[in-house]
């Protein structure tokens, strides 16, 4: 630490001098329209003679920042799709200038005949070492049954993450389990985000600004969890003037109300969704759909000066649903044993800019909760309780060619659960567990479209008597219409999360410590490379590998939901993604890609070492789809909107059975004449069946109607599972009873804005 402080402080020194001699302009780029913030504008400065002398893009809170620019006069242009391009004059002299800019909405009419702008998207095939960057138009182009969409569509539309399909609300990316996520909104950890509809999350389209998706790769930053993350920023809110929208479908109804508390400097943004699916959904096919769901969304955000913003979030989700049937359980108990998860978040988060120095600098601070039970509604078998209180603060410094980011950061995290018994050798009691640590992480820009990004995090478990050392690096070489990236590191998870994969119907999650003081590590490889031949097609191809080791897995046994251990395992994770995209304008939008991947677990089974002779047992483990498919595109003419969506995935592992028998506990004193046993399940090798193939086609069709200058209704018709096919979800080999995925649905909505 003493070596990480005075690397710190050097850093402050070099940039102290640098700005002493050089001349800096920075600022924030926002819509004139509502004062939202810009992400991915082009800011350049042109010399006199009109060449260019610096450049950047502005990050997700709308901030550019050129640095160690010789003081001169200069033309700064800003540039971005959708907006008119901004220039001036400006004359800098040594030292920082703070420029804010306000883009202005690029709409003309020329002879009546209005010129629309290309729609603002990310693209799907723009994906680098892992990472992609979403936007809400990116969202906007999935099929979804809801008319507002929402972020897990265009999640399990990415070739390396597996779904439960739309039922369970779990993501697998590339290799890890659900719990080896981590997601986070304005920097606030959200627990279990997913809906139990799988269509759904806490993320409606509306709130989001940008959404950063790491496959794998993450820099030093992030950590905590092996396998991925995903980094929400909210919008902020109307600035200028109120604004509102109102849906209702057959799964959920939405509404949002956003507007100005100051005008021009301080908003509010509000965001409810309830779900609607037993009075919509389950009239329309005409059968029980046990589920419901909601999630409550508010962002107050204000502009304290030129120079500093402050914001304030709160998130609230609520889900409850039954998924499948305990063996155990009949009759009435049976048709109400349900699963309930609800998490909660609140923080703040503040961000200033230093008059004398060119460091961007935030400070963040928030609470989150998550309530995961199942059982009776009144009287849950199983229940856990998770709190967390995260302080951090990350500083970047601009020295011209290279940006320097540093973090400290402080959790406290308190941890009970209460498993009746799930896992018998598992000592479970109410834990604290306080987590501290920094991090370090430059970026050098070589020239000739290379970046280079080594990172390093040391991470403290003073609770535990646990420190980790976890080197990362990130690197892209820009080569004109080509790019090369690569990426790598060490991960380690102290708090994970238990769950039984061996049933499919149980998503209960219990949060804890890792056991026996074993902490679970990955190391990660990415590499890729894309090409853009033309101006309307990219091409975009990754490689990845994922090692993972002493992984907290439940012990194979012939009871599938009955009581068992919980043991470690070994595993890797490899595989490759391929993309294609084609854009035209407004008019076509069309995505092609498929994943293949290869998810492989090592452990000691007693049950299967006695039954094999073999030492280590390997197998697949519940989530591994080798071959992943999915077909998206979108077609606009005359004012309707066409998505079609086709997935299609190779089928999951599940563990056969061979037959059937009775089963003694021989615990105590048993009269065998008298006592006939329970029913067991007989199982060969664990997961070496393969269950049917998992394929679905949606569509929606919409169009909007104008009312005036300021309110549009927007009308959604669809197909969900347009062909019915009878996918299946969970089946009981106990009672050979059936789940499948939702069948053919047909939707209608429609939706109000008041712009």
């Amino acid at each position: 630490m003493a070596r990480i402080a005075a690397f710190l402080l050097l850093s402050l020194l070099l940039s102290s001098q640098a700005m002493a001699q050089n001349a800096t302009i920075r600022g924030f780029v926002t819509s004139e329209a509502d004062g939202q913030p810009l992400p991915g504008v082009n800011v350049i400065l042109l010399g006199a003679d009109g060449s260019l002398v610096t450049g950047t893009a502005t990050d997700a809170d709308g901030f550019y920042a050129l640095s160690r620019v010789t003081p001169a006069t200069y033309t700064l242009r800003a540039t971005f799709i959708g907006f008119e391009t901004h220039e001036e004059t400006v004359t800098l002299a040594a030292g920082i200038v703070t420029n804010n800019l306000a883009l202005v909405e690029a709409s003309a009419e020329m002879e009546g005949v209005l010129v629309e702008v290309e729609r603002e998207t990310a693209g799907a095939a723009n994906i680098t070492a892992g990472l992609q960057t979403v936007r809400p138009a990116d969202i906007d182009l999935i099929p979804a049954p809801d008319i507002s969409a929402d972020l897990v569509n265009y999640l399990t539309a990415l070739p390396g993450i597996v779904s439960q399909g739309d039922r369970g609300g779990q993501l697998f990316v590339r290799g890890g389990e659900p719990t080896q996520n981590l997601v986070l909104l304005d920097g606030m950890m959200i627990y279990q985000p997913f809906h139990v509809v799988g269509f759904f999350s806490a993320f409606p389209s509306e709130i989001i600004n940008t959404v950063d998706v790491y496959a794998g790769g993450f820099g030093s930053r992030y950590g905590g969890r092996l396998s991925s993350v995903i980094d929400v920023a909210a919008r902020t809110g109307n600035k200028q003037r109120f604004a509102s929208s109102f849906s209702l479908a057959p799964f959920v109804s939405t509404a949002r109300i956003e507007g100005p508390i100051v005008p021009g400097k301080a908003s509010l943004l509000i965001s409810v969704r309830e779900s609607v699916i037993e009075q919509g959904a389950a009239k329309i096919v005409d059968q029980d759909l046990p589920f419901s769901f909601g999630d409550q969304f508010a962002k107050l955000h204000a502009n304290l000066g030129q120079s500093a913003q402050m914001s304030v979030t709160a998130m609230h989700t609520s889900d409850r649903g039954r998924l499948g049937l305990d063996p155990l359980a009949s009759g009435v108990q049976a048709a109400q044993e349900e699963v309930h998860w609800e998490n909660l978040a609140v923080g703040t988060r503040f961000i200033f800019l230093p008059a004398t120095l060119p460091i961007f600098a935030e400070v963040l601070v928030s609470g989150s909760q998550l309530k995961n039970d199942f059982g009776l509604p009144s009287e849950p078998v199983r229940s856990t309780l998770a709190k967390r209180f995260n302080f951090a603060t990350n500083v970047t410094h601009y020295l011209g060619n290279t940006d320097f980011a540093w973090g400290l950061f402080l959790s406290s995290v308190s941890l009970e659960s209460d498993l009746g018994g799930q896992f018998q050798n598992l000592d479970l009691k109410k834990e604290f567990v306080t987590e501290v640590g920094a991090y370090m992480e430059p970026e050098f820009r070589l020239g000739n479209g290379l970046r280079v990004q080594p990172g390093v995090r040391l991470q403290s478990f003073p609770s535990k008597g646990l420190t980790f050392f976890e080197p990362r690096l990130r690197a892209v070489w820009n080569l004109g219409a080509h790019r090369i990236s690569a990426a790598g590191g060490i991960y380690h998870q102290e708090i994970v999360g238990l769950n039984d994969r061996r049933d499919a119907g149980d998503v209960f999650t219990a949060w804890v410590a890792s056991p026996d003081g074993v902490v679970p590590q990955a190391v990660h490889a990415i590499a890729g490379y894309s090409v853009r031949p033309t101006s309307f097609l990219t091409l975009s191809a990754e490689v990845f590998y994922k090692k993972l080791t002493d992984l907290v897995v439940p012990e194979w046994t012939a009871f599938p939901r009955f009581t068992t251990d919980i043991q470690e395992a070994d595993g890797k994770a490899f595989g490759a993604d391929l993309r294609l995209e084609v854009t035209a304008g407004n008019s076509f939008y069309g995505v092609l890609s498929y994943g293949l991947s290869d998810v492989q677990y090592d452990a000691e089974i007693r049950a299967l070492q006695l039954l094999t002779g073999e030492d280590v047992i390997t197998y697949a483990p519940p989530h591994d789809r080798r071959h992943q498919l999915n077909a998206m595109t979108s077609v606009s003419a005359k004012g309707f909107n066409l998505n079609v969506r086709l997935q299609f995935g190779s089928g999951l592992p599940f563990n056969e059975s061979l037959g059937f028998d009775r089963y003694i506990l021989l615990d105590s004193l048993v009269n065998v004449l008298d006592n006939p046993g329970e029913e067991r399940v007989l199982y060969g090798r664990p997961y070496t069946g393969r269950l049917p193939t998992y394929h679905r086609l949606d569509i929606s069709l919409d169009r909007e109607f104008e009312f005036g200058k300021r309110t549009a209704a927007t009308i959604q018709v669809g197909l969900i599972n347009a062909y019915d096919r009878p996918n299946l979800f969970y089946l009981d080999l106990f009672t050979l009873r059936r789940v499948d995925q939702l069948p053919l649905i047909p939707t209608v909505g429609i939706k109000v804005d008041i712009k």
